[in-house]
């Protein structure tokens, strides 16, 4: 999946599909999660927030999403 660099103190880079509702976020650290069930809205709040991980971290991480380390 292609991912779009982002600014944010931890998160580098975002990808989404719309036809499987993934999402992935690559990390400053160089690891790399896909999320799942993660609709176009919430994709599209992530990238439009002001703060990358405060928004991944309220509305993804605790969104009850199921996830994978993919790298």
């Amino acid at each position: 999946m292609d991912r779009i660099p982002v600014q944010s103190s931890n998160v580098a880079s975002v990808g989404y599909d719309e036809d499987s509702a993934t999402l992935e976020v690559g990390f400053n650290d160089g690891s790399v999660y896909q999320y799942f069930g993660v609709s176009l809205q919430v994709y599209e709040g992530l990238m439009n927030a002001s703060s990358k991980g405060s928004y991944l971290n309220q509305h993804i991480k605790r969104g009850g999403y199921g996830y994978s380390k993919v790298g």
